[in-house]
Parts: structure tokens; C-alpha cells; sequence
């Protein structure tokens, strides 16, 4: 049956992904999985990673990242669903009929776009395109849900796995920026980032093994590897006016 061939651990995955979508948005009364809005990802530390949004419905785009049928984000490995423990939804099921619900819903995404990079200990997340610029107001209320199936997480959160996937990633997405020559300037800033979270885990790693503290992520200064994220933000809107 083909409903056997995924391993354990992708088909607990899947269920919770499942449930999660079947929860219900207190304010629409509609499953997740039929709202649109804004979502965030985040790793095994609670790291946010990831910020997007979708106009089709949150079932439709988790369940293409989540399968690796996106043309970006996971053509290029940006994002590695193995990557994934939790995911968070901001339903802007309200705007649905709204004329202007693009340019609102751009608003939430940059909101939680900036409330990410503020969680984040490295101050970046692996977007490779930044959320159009507008004015940061409140989030509405949102659902944050585990994806990990509890008996398995102890394998999958293991530091010698995350390395080995970190790299694999890395790898990868350098390899899709040295075969087509010439790619974005977020594409280049994801691979510095990705550098990053793969070298602060590895020296986690060895820390640990030599009974020293975990050095600080601010050991390294990501605004000095890839500047100040927002402020390109800034240029990149002005440019595109």
C-alpha cells in the first residue's frame, strides 16, 4: 500500500501536519487548512526560520512546502522540511473579500516577518525574498502547532543529525547558485545565513563534547556577514517603485 511506503517518522509527521490543519480558526470558524493568511516555521530550538503567506489557503501551501512541490523555496533546499518541529498560523480569513487584501496581508506577513527576525538569536531567517515593507502593526491571533512525533524526537533533534542536514543543505542550495551563475542577492544572503546556523550548531556540538559552554551565537556577527537585513529591505521596496 502506498499509504506504507513514507517512513515512520514522515507519517507522523504528516498526521500532526494533518490535525493541525484540521484545528478550527476561532474567529472564522473555518478549518486552517481552508483559511488564508500568514504562517512561520520553526527548527528543533524554536528558531523561527521561515515567514510566508498564501492567498490560496494554508492547506494547499504548507502541504507544498511540506512535499517539496514549491518551485522556490524548496527547489532551491532553502528550506528543508526535516527542519521543520513547528509551524505557526496567522489566519487573515477576514480579508478574504477584501479589495485590498494583498497589500494587507503583505502588512501581517512583514509584521511577522520583523517579529521573527526579533526571536531569532541570529537576527535572520531563511527568507531569500524579504516581505513587502509596510507598517508594522499587531498579528492576529495565532495557532502554533508540534510536527514532530514525540517518540522520535529524540533521534531527529540529535546534533550530529541537524549537522549532517544543515550541510546537506548548504550544499545544495550553493550548488544550485554556482550552476545558474547568476541568482538573487537573497539567495546569496541565505547561503551566509545558512553557513551560519550550521557553524553555530557545530560548535555547539564541540562544545559539548569537550565540556566547555556552548559559545554564544553572537560570536558571530551575521549583520557584518550579510548587513542589515531591513535596511535592504528598504532599498529593495524603493527600487521596485
Amino acid at each position: 500500500m502506498k499509504s506504507s511506503l513514507p517512513t515512520k517518522f514522515v507519517q507522523g509527521f504528516r498526521q500532526l501536519l494533518k490535525d493541525a490543519l484540521g484545528s478550527t480558526d476561532a474567529a472564522s470558524g473555518k478549518q486552517l487548512r481552508k483559511c488564508i493568511g500568514v504562517y512561520g516555521f520553526y527548527d528543533y530550538d524554536g528558531e523561527p526560520i521561515y515567514v510566508g503567506q498564501t492567498l490560496e489557503s494554508f492547506g494547499i501551501r504548507i502541504g507544498r512546502h511540506m512535499t517539496g512541490q514549491r518551485s522556490d523555496t524548496l527547489a532551491y533546499r532553502i528550506l528543508d522540511p526535516f527542519e521543520v518541529a513547528e509551524v505557526e498560523f496567522w489566519p487573515t480569513e477576514d480579508l478574504r473579500n477584501d479589495a485590498s487584501k494583498k497589500a494587507k496581508i503583505d502588512a501581517v506577513e512583514y509584521s511577522a516577518y520583523r517579529w521573527a527576525i526579533d526571536h531569532s538569536k541570529y537576527g535572520a531567517i531563511l527568507n531569500e525574498k524579504i516581505p513587502p515593507v509596510s507598517a508594522i502593526g499587531g498579528l492576529p491571533s495565532s495557532y502554533r502547532f508540534n510536527l514532530v512525533p514525540e517518540n522520535m524526537r529524540e533521534e531527529r533533534e540529535h546534533p550530529d543529525v541537524r549537522i549532517a542536514r544543515r550541510a546537506e543543505t548548504l550544499a545544495r542550495v550553493s550548488a544550485v547558485a554556482h550552476e545558474r551563475g547568476e541568482v538573487s542577492p537573497g539567495l546569496r544572503r541565505v547561503i551566509v545565513i545558512q553557513a551560519v546556523r550550521l557553524a553555530d550548531l557545530a560548535a555547539a556540538r564541540m562544545a559539548y563534547a569537550e565540556g566547555r559552554v556552548r559559545p554564544s551565537p553572537s560570536a558571530i556577527d551575521v549583520n557584518a556577514l550579510v548587513g542589515n537585513v531591513l535596511e535592504e529591505s528598504r532599498v529593495d521596496d524603493a527600487s521596485d517603485e
